[in-house]
């Protein structure tokens, strides 16, 4: 009877060990899911290293950068070209009118070193050369043409120091495409020059011109007087944009200055770009970028100034708009470069230097930049879109892997659970095969019957008569306090009754109830007890 008593207690303690130790590790079903999460995110962060290496994170900055730099050289090669053929027709066009005027001046007995004083033939010689200028501007297919000589027809006037005689025809129409009926009118010029052309004037009509701030008309003169002799290849003269008086139209003039056969600057002629001109001329190649531009502009290499600056594409004009009309360049170190408007406007492209002039210009050492730009935001988009799309597919291919591992896992496991179950129910008959080789021995192994006088139960015996021992010692441990409440459990007092008896409070209780579970090594007062009652039985000493 003692012997039965014994069993079951030693039977309830080795399974409150077991309970025990099960509930403080982790299932074979969740370390394999777990393995099995680490072994996909391992394969991602693989996939992540070998796109960053390979430089597919950065495909679309590349092809961002790739896309600016052709359509920057094809802007710099047309503009160097087209701009190259205007200033041969500048040349031409001044040698041309040159000869005329003279030419005129000498039919009229003049002398053109003494126009200034012969006002009344201005109309006269500035309509015979209207032919002239008419066709110089439809072979140049420029927007217009213009001449301004060192004179006017009213030299009593206030202002006649800065009022010149001229003429100014403009296409109104400069389609590069079809410029087979194009729409001229005269900007500047006599009005008979209209009546017997049968052209309209212009509505900013104007008879003379004002070259109070004209650059294009004094820098060339300037420098022809000063340096004698020199070709007009020398001499041309290309302006900033600007906005012509009266009119509202931005154009570039180049010009060049008109020399007689004595050497005598007597006043200038050229071609004009305008911004139509130049927006019809230079449209982007690209069109995935919807808001890609060009720009013409003097620089000081630290900025650009968009008024001085000639645009094409769909974005130029927000840009033209804005209060502040300089670009600060920065470098950037993604090869693009940032032109910073203000704090809200920032665009990133390319720019590149350009000449307008040979080397032996006089205004060689002007320097102009062809840029290609786009608002900031359009470039991160670009590269941020292919980036969004492979994120979303690794967040996918995660989400597909968990799921994956969760069912691989259970499958897995379940055959392994069952016979665990069977295990523990000693049903060994009933336990159909897992096809895993250790388990499938294990309980082939333990449906063998055992002899029961084997040493195996002795060494169970002694297992546990070692656990008492080392329990027997722990007790000595105890502090008087601890004894105390631990010899109160012994007499088999509850804990209610101990704080009565000890007249201590039931917190104080449960502070040496946790010491003692500690250092005898036990979870419960259940656990407790059955140690208890098996040195009981065994007549075991506590002293």
């Amino acid at each position: 009877m003692k012997e039965n008593l014994f069993s079951k207690e030693k039977a309830s303690l080795l399974k409150l060990k077991l309970q025990k130790s099960t509930t403080a590790g982790i299932s074979i079903g969740n370390r394999l899911f777990l393995l099995l999460i680490v072994f996909v995110l391992t394969i991602i962060l693989g996939i992540i290293a070998i796109l960053f290496i390979t430089g597919v994170f950065n495909s679309g900055l590349l092809e961002s950068k790739e896309i600016v730099q052709n359509e920057l050289t094809y802007a710099s090669e047309e503009i160097t070209q087209q701009y190259g053929q205007f200033s041969k027709h500048v040349i031409k066009f001044s040698e041309e009118m040159s000869k005329g005027v003279e030419k005129k001046a000498d039919e009229l007995g003049i002398s053109l070193s003494d126009l200034e004083d012969h006002p009344e033939v201005l109309e006269e010689i500035i309509s015979s050369l209207f032919d002239q200028t008419l066709l110089n501007l439809q072979i140049s297919k420029s927007s217009g043409a213009f001449l301004i000589l060192n004179a006017t027809v009213n030299p009593n006037l206030d202002n006649a120091a800065d009022s010149r005689a001229g003429l100014y025809i403009k296409n109104m129409e400069p389609n590069i495409i079809n410029s087979s009926s194009p729409t001229i009118t005269i900007l500047r010029g006599f009005p008979s020059i209209s009546r017997n052309n049968s052209l309209g004037l212009h509505a900013q009509w104007k008879m003379e011109f004002d070259v109070s701030d004209a650059p294009y008309y004094h820098r060339p003169i300037v420098e022809a007087n000063l340096q004698k002799g020199l070709p007009l290849s020398r001499l041309y003269y290309w302006s900033t944009a600007f906005v012509f008086p009266d009119t509202s139209e931005k154009i570039m003039l180049c010009s060049a200055p008109l020399i007689d056969s004595n050497n005598n600057v007597i006043g200038v002629s050229g071609l004009e770009v305008s911004s139509m001109l130049f927006k019809l001329s230079y449209a982007p190649v690209n069109q995935e970028f919807k808001r890609l531009f060009y720009v013409l502009s003097p620089t000081n290499n630290e900025s650009i100034d968009l008024k001085q600056s000639m645009l094409a594409g769909n974005y130029f004009a927000r840009l033209r708009s804005k209060n502040n009309s300089e670009l600060n360049i920065f470098e950037n170190k993604n090869s693009f470069y940032t032109y910073s408007q203000n704090k809200e406007n920032s665009y990133w492209g390319m720019h590149k230097p350009i000449k307008l002039y040979p080397k032996d210009s006089v205004f060689y050492d002007e320097q102009w930049v062809v840029g290609v730009m786009m608002p900031e935001k359009d470039i991160r988009a670009s590269v941020a879109q292919p980036n969004l799309i492979i994120f979303f597919l690794l967040i996918l291919l995660f989400a597909l892997g968990v799921i994956a591992s969760f069912f691989l896992s259970k499958n897995f496991t379940r055959p392994i659970s069952r016979s665990l179950q069977a295990i523990k129910a000693s049903d060994f008959g009933n336990i159909p095969k897992t096809r895993v080789v250790e388990i499938d021995d294990l309980i082939d192994f333990l449906s063998v019957p055992i002899d029961r006088n084997e040493k195996t139960p002795e060494k169970s015996d002694d297992f546990s008569l070692s656990m008492l021992n080392e329990f027997i010692e722990n007790v000595k441990k105890l502090s008087p306090a601890e004894r105390s409440v631990f010899n109160l459990y012994v007499e088999g007092h509850t804990a209610k009754e101990i704080v009565e008896i000890l007249y201590l409070s039931i917190n104080t209780i449960k502070t040496h109830n946790k010491r003692i579970y500690s250092k005898l090594n036990v979870s419960s007062r259940e656990e407790l007890l059955v140690y208890i009652n098996m040195l009981k039985e065994l007549g075991k000493d506590f002293s």
